[in-house]
């Protein structure tokens, strides 16, 4: 059998790609490696407790739910009030005039600075104003504009406008955030506590953007997981095949067909490749590819992007307790950025004291184990928590008078890696839980640790074995490499989705940078678009 498309990776660029052909009626094969369909959008059960398994809340970013419209698929979904904590202070974020707050809060905390958290301030409302403008309406992209017209001359038109003024004016703001809070401050602890949120050299475009996505954010009942499981489900009723616990290792372009690691072959007109894009260079023999105009296109991209680096990645702890959940609601929301220290991470990685770089920064690390230790310690006490408790959104996602809670930081994926070589991954594991617990116990989270029941928790190495992302990465291609190899300019993302391989096209997380779920939908949106229209075309 010739399938018209093959899928591989039923993250949400792939389901969303898989949904759009099967609708269309296309015979589609959608390949995954693991039990279940996802990605790092995901939730599990355990022991009674449900819950995620990777993003905690999704961003509408005026894609996810006209997605979910247009597919007719309904799922309900709670609200997500944001809160950020520094020290024993806690500020909510439910709308923009929730700056003011986060102004007293860094304020009372840097009050020598106060006229240059003023001038921030301004900045994040500038930056807000073009959030409104780029996310201001549906995205055309998922409506049908002939039975639209209306939209498209009375809604479409008009922010087309503003939108084509604002987009040079985002693109002056790629600096990274950390650098560009230098122009309004010298107070390194300052900049840290604004800047250490977000992933290392992040733009300031995206870093302070967060605070529209932070009042954007909404929460699926019954788990992130909810919105993919629906996905397959449409999938399946629209005759589309799904192979999980399928991992494809081969693609031959010249027969158009892709080899699993059982052996089987699969042939397909046109393939989608929404997994990590490292491993579909690997995949390919470069001697079978007979044009050669197509062969070195092809060697050249994956020679540039050989030594890149994924995105961040992050450490999880999840907890069960014997607490009711109104012992939270009472310190924090739903989902919690928290920072225990005003510190702030630089000082950590100016004294360069318990972790050693090789001269020819290659990331390598003491063999010292007190060194590290200390050094991983010392992080825990100056990081920034994301802290989500998904039974405050919804009560069945825990036992009566019980809560559960999902404990993130961003962590470095070689470091993990390299205590995983030394050989104390699993201690590491249990003293990360340990000593995070106490933080928490010890500041925010008063007598929370005698009533935790259970602990366990994830790590950048667990992320890169679930998701077979490049270093763990929970986004794109991280921000600290030189040269991003492929295409991650927002007005060009329609140009992401191609490959240098004929009839090979690519979606997701690794097809755009910055990523998330809004981007994964469209690009995998894009790539479904494109491929009908080609082949509509040979008919």
């Amino acid at each position: 059998m010739i399938y018209d498309v093959v899928i591989v990776g039923a993250g949400m660029s792939g389901l969303t790609a898989a949904a759009y052909l099967s609708k269309a009626g296309y015979r589609v094969l959608l390949c995954e490696k693991e039990k279940k369909v996802g990605g790092l959008v995901n939730s599990f059960d355990h022991h009674g407790f449900t819950f995620d398994g990777g993003i905690r809340a999704i961003e509408n970013s005026g894609i996810v739910f006209p997605m979910l419209k247009e597919l007719g698929l309904n799922i309900d979904f709670a609200g997500n009030a944001v809160s950020i904590g520094i020290g024993h202070e806690v500020i909510r974020i439910d709308s923009k005039e929730s700056l003011k707050d986060y102004q007293m809060l860094l304020t009372h905390h840097f009050p020598a600075a106060a006229s240059d958290i003023e001038r921030i301030i301004q900045e994040i409302k500038r930056i807000m104003h073009y959030m409104d403008v780029l996310y201001g309406i549906d995205n055309p992209l998922f409506l049908d504009l002939k039975k639209h017209k209306k939209y498209l001359f009375k809604t479409m038109f008009p922010w087309l406008f503003k939108y084509l003024l604002t987009i040079p004016k985002i693109n002056r703001l790629n600096q990274p955030v950390d650098e560009y809070l230098q122009n309004f401050t010298r107070n390194q602890a300052l900049i840290d506590l604004i800047a250490q949120h977000f992933f290392q050299k992040t733009p300031t475009f995206f870093a302070l953007s967060y605070f529209s996505l932070y009042l954007d954010y909404r929460y699926p009942r019954g788990g992130t997981g909810t919105i993919p499981e629906t996905m397959e489900g449409f999938i399946l009723d629209h005759e589309g095949v799904i192979n999980k616990e399928t991992e494809i290792c081969f693609v031959d372009p010249e027969k158009k067909q892709v080899k699993d690691s059982k052996g089987n072959e699969y042939k397909y007109k046109k393939l989608i490749w929404s997994s990590d894009l490292k491993k579909l260079y690997n995949s390919i023999d470069s001697n079978l590819m007979k044009n050669h105009d197509v062969l070195q296109e092809f060697k050249a991209k994956k020679k540039a992007m050989a030594d890149k680096r994924g995105g961040d990645s992050i450490l999880t702890v999840y907890l069960t307790i014997d607490l009711d959940k109104s012992y939270f609601e009472g310190i924090c929301t739903e989902h919690f950025f928290y920072t225990p220290s005003i510190q702030g991470l630089q000082t950590l990685k100016m004294n360069e004291i318990e972790i050693k770089s090789s001269e020819n920064n290659e990331g390598r690390y003491t063999e010292d184990k007190e060194a590290i230790l200390q050094w991983i310690k010392s992080f825990y006490e100056l990081t920034t928590f994301e802290i989500s408790c998904p039974v405050m959104r919804d009560e069945r996602m825990a036992p009566e008078g019980k809560t559960g809670l999902i404990i993130s930081t961003l962590m470095e994926y070689s470091l993990v890696k390299h205590i995983s070589q030394m050989g104390w991954y699993d201690e590491f594991k249990k003293i990360s839980e340990d000593w995070i617990i106490n933080i928490l116990d010890g500041t925010i989270f008063k007598n929370m640790k005698s009533k935790v029941m259970d602990k366990f928790s994830s790590t950048p190495l667990t992320l890169e074995k679930i998701t077979g992302n490049s270093d763990g990465a929970i986004t794109g291609w991280a921000f600290t490499n030189r040269m991003i190899p492929v295409e991650n300019r927002l007005p060009k993302v329609a140009r992401s989705i191609f490959t240098p391989v004929p009839d090979v096209f690519q979606a997701g997380q690794w097809s755009f940078s910055p990523s998330g779920l809004p981007i994964a939908i469209l690009t995998g949106k894009l790539a479904a678009d494109e491929i009908i229209k080609q082949l509509e075309k040979k008919k």
